[in-house]
């Protein structure tokens, strides 16, 4: 079907700043992402836009071509945040990272949306769900109205030297914080103070082990 295409891509951070944006809670791994794709130079660019209204890194030129030209044909992207990784070279090194790109016809925005929300929920979990769909298992999304999903996953990248992954998963304060964020606030209220009797219980045992020894 031409009407859907999807694939992991890069993306890169422009400055420092953008890279801090990156480590902290408002960027998520599996926050979905909106594309804004612009000109630059004659050239194609695709903008990531996390839901903060925060431009947090540009995809490679090739992948923006694809964006932008499916854009021209009036069809919906979205990006799911995968990972973020550091890389120690050239000179002080720069942060960049993956994100899983999903492009799919606004008539099939029910079945897209749906799917989108369990591939978000699978790599918050750490979960690489294959994107990169042929014709039955699109057909079986839209059937489906998004609830089929693929059972083959993606391998992280193969490690390089200088580069190190900093961020594949949603830690426990990340789950906190979107907690508190959706607005269950008893739900927010009883995580914290299970991570605090956790805590609590961790401290117990370093003393009990130090003064014991």
């Amino acid at each position: 079907m031409s009407d859907y295409f999807g694939k992991y891509a890069d993306f890169q951070t422009i400055s420092k700043k953008d890279a801090g944006q990156l480590l902290g809670a408002d960027n998520m791994i599996g926050d979905v992402l909106d594309i804004v794709c612009e000109l630059d130079g004659g050239k194609h660019c695709a903008w990531l836009v996390n839901r903060f209204s925060k431009r947090i890194g540009m995809l490679d030129p090739s992948v923006s071509r694809e964006i932008s030209l499916a854009a021209a044909r009036e069809m919906e992207t979205r990006a799911v945040l995968s990972f973020v990784a550091f890389t120690d070279h050239p000179d002080e090194g720069h942060y960049w990272g993956q994100v899983a790109i999903i492009c799919y016809a606004k008539s099939c925005e029910d079945a897209f949306g749906q799917f989108i929300k369990h591939v978000s929920k699978m790599m918050a979990d750490g979960t690489r769900i294959a994107v990169n769909l042929g014709n039955d298992a699109i057909a079986r999304i839209i059937e489906s109205n998004g609830e089929w999903l693929p059972t083959q996953t993606i391998s992280m990248p193969e490690k390089t030297k200088g580069t190190a992954i900093v961020k594949s998963r949603r830690s426990i304060t990340d789950k906190l914080i979107e907690t508190g964020r959706t607005g269950n606030k008893g739900c927010f209220v009883v995580s914290w103070v299970f991570l605090l009797a956790l805590v609590t219980v961790l401290i117990f045992g370093l003393k009990s082990c130090f003064f014991s020894a």
